[in-house]
């Protein structure tokens, strides 16, 4: 009898612990061993159109990038972890000739990426800056077509309400309440400040918005996200920090995770509790986020993984999409002839060259087209020169590898040659001022010193910010430091002097973002073109085919010696042009190193 009490009350006992225990589960989120909850988040951001995993302009499948092979690992990670999040910090809606050419061209059309977003069941996107390429009218239309919350906590109307709606939204994972807010870098005006509604728009300092909307969350929330479509240092507000991840950091030590994008470079740290991550373009990898949280939902460990897509299968899924197969037939039709757009020819019949346009690399890795005048950069330079009237040009080779080859030419190659929707500005300078301009560009390059038998990059200068010029003679002395390379400017056959007045013609976003941003030119645009630079490229194609490559041998690099007659040198560049030594694109190789 007493025994079998004892076993009676055990079992009531043991009944009220379970209970109890299955009360604590469904209140703190925990398993039923009441261990420590994982919220993993899978951060992605600058896909720039890039469904397919497919180059328009080369006609070719990737193997390391598009929505294909993230739709792979997003699937894998669900199956082990259902709730996971999956966010976006922006710059998805440009990039390709899909988007740029037909979609965002025609906004009344269900847009491939959002069909794409959707289709992965994305819970968050942030804006950003190339969001509003065409304008704030055709941005919304667009991105009205998500089934997810689109965040802009520092962009808003002229009334101060936000832009998208919304700059944070709270999401619950089984108990745990978290908060995501998005930021973009409020620079926008500074490249598209001339494009639909920006001027009526407010862009707040990032910072700023986002202690803002932490004052509205923090006492709703267990988790703060902070997704922030910007690099980790100031691109133009060095002072005050108003564009910069660190300065979000510095005023906000409470996030929990901060996922910065904008410069793709992969970024993987963590700052005092604060988890900081950011990927490269494409989608060629995803930040995966992972937290770990106790009963009461407190923080207890974190961790960061930036996961690289290269070798991932692809998931058919999205290329079985109706919508997403018929864009991208739809492109290859358009680049190829057809009415992609259903405004006319894509490409097939733009014209033809009689020979390629891009001399072969003597060092593999290393453009030769950023060390001489070749006839990709003349062209572009010629066309530009020829729509605006002005007496100089200025251009960027966006892509190391552009290039036109010999034969046909469709609309996919002008896209390798110009990839960006630019329109062209021209604006009154004086000789100082273009001087202190090609002195900027020439910082790409790093300073040539004695022994060295290459010519390299500053890493910290793409190469789209390497302008070079037509309608001026003029040498890049290495051998100089940065500020005083610039020599022997002829213009009109005559030195360039200082208070000489001449019209230059760049694209839009050279002109707002450096010639204004930095200071370098006084005057305002006099002149902005209505076509697209691209378009004026294809027009030019269209009329003067076939093309021969041209080059003015305008200008030259001097001050260094290459040490073309050392043996040695043959040796290096050779094991270099077999991939069995790595490019030397950043440092050069130096025959008196150890």
């Amino acid at each position: 009898m007493r025994k079998r009490t004892f076993l009676s009350i055990l079992f009531a006992a043991v009944g009220l612990v379970m209970i109890a225990s299955c009360a604590s589960q469904s209140k703190a989120s925990v398993s039923a061993k009441n261990e420590p909850y994982h919220l993993v988040v899978l951060g992605t951001s600058d896909i720039h159109g890039n469904i397919w995993g497919y180059s328009y302009e080369d006609g070719k499948e990737t193997t390391n990038n598009g929505m294909v092979r993230l739709h792979t690992y997003v699937n894998e990670e669900r199956k082990k972890y259902p709730n996971l999040l999956l966010i976006d910090a922006g710059d998805a809606i440009q990039g390709t000739i899909m988007t740029d050419d037909i979609y965002n061209k025609n906004p009344a059309l269900q847009h491939p990426m959002m069909v794409a977003f959707n289709e992965l069941k994305y819970d968050s996107f942030t804006l950003g800056n190339h969001e509003f390429n065409w304008g704030i009218d055709t941005m919304k239309k667009i991105l009205s077509q998500a089934s997810f919350p689109v965040l802009g906590a520092n962009v808003k109307d002229k009334n101060g309400n936000y832009l998208t709606g919304r700059g944070h939204v709270i999401l619950e994972r089984d108990g745990v309440k978290i908060g995501i807010i998005g930021v973009v870098t409020p620079d926008i005006p500074i490249w598209d400040g001339g494009k639909q509604g920006i001027a009526d728009t407010i862009f707040e300092a990032a910072n700023v918005a986002v202690k803002n909307e932490i004052k509205l969350i923090k006492d709703k929330v267990d988790v703060i996200i902070v997704q922030a479509h910007m690099g980790e240092y100031a691109e133009f507000d060095e002072e005050n920090g108003s564009d910069s991840g660190d300065q979000i950091l510095e005023d906000n030590p409470e996030i929990d995770i901060l996922q910065l994008a904008h410069n793709h470079v992969v970024v993987n740290k963590t700052h005092g509790k604060t988890l900081v991550g950011g990927v490269r373009n494409l989608a060629r990898d995803v930040a995966r986020f992972e937290l770990i949280l106790d009963e009461n939902h407190n923080v207890i460990d974190s961790s960061i993984d930036i996961i690289d897509l290269k070798g991932y299968p692809v998931t058919t899924t999205l290329r079985e999409n109706k919508l997403i197969k018929e864009a991208h037939e739809k492109t290859i039709k358009y680049i190829r002839g057809g009415s992609g757009d259903g405004k006319g020819s894509g490409g097939a019949a733009l014209g033809s060259t009689t020979a390629k346009f891009q001399p072969k690399n003597e060092i593999k890795g290393i453009p030769e087209g950023k060390l001489r005048d070749t006839p990709v950069m003349h062209l572009i330079n010629k066309v530009q020169l020829l729509n605006s009237g002005a007496d100089v040009s200025a251009a960027a080779l966006f892509k190391d590898t552009s290039d036109l080859p010999k034969g046909d030419l469709n609309y996919g190659n002008i896209f390798d040659i110009y990839k960006f929707d630019n329109t062209l500005y021209r604006v009154k300078v004086t000789g100082k001022e273009l001087k202190n301009y090609m002195e900027w560009s020439a910082e790409c390059y790093n300073q040539w010193k004695k022994g060295d038998i290459n010519i390299s990059f500053d890493p910290e200068y793409p190469g789209y910010l390497y302008d070079m010029f037509l309608g001026v003679d003029y040498e890049i002395d290495l051998s100089e430091p940065k500020g005083s390379r610039i020599k022997n400017v002829i213009y009109k056959g005559a030195p360039l002097q200082d208070d000489t007045e001449l019209l230059l013609c760049v694209n839009n976003y050279r002109y707002s973002s450096v010639l204004k941003g930095k200071g370098l030119v006084s005057g305002k645009k006099e002149w902005e073109s209505s076509s697209s630079i691209r378009d004026m490229l294809v027009d030019y194609i269209k009329n003067n085919s076939p093309l021969k490559p041209e080059v003015a041998n305008n200008w030259k690099i001097v001050g260094v010696d290459l040490m073309k007659d050392d043996p040695r040198r043959a040796k290096i560049i050779n094991r270099i042009n077999k991939g069995e030594i790595e490019t030397p694109y950043s440092k050069s190789y130096n025959l008196f190193d150890n």
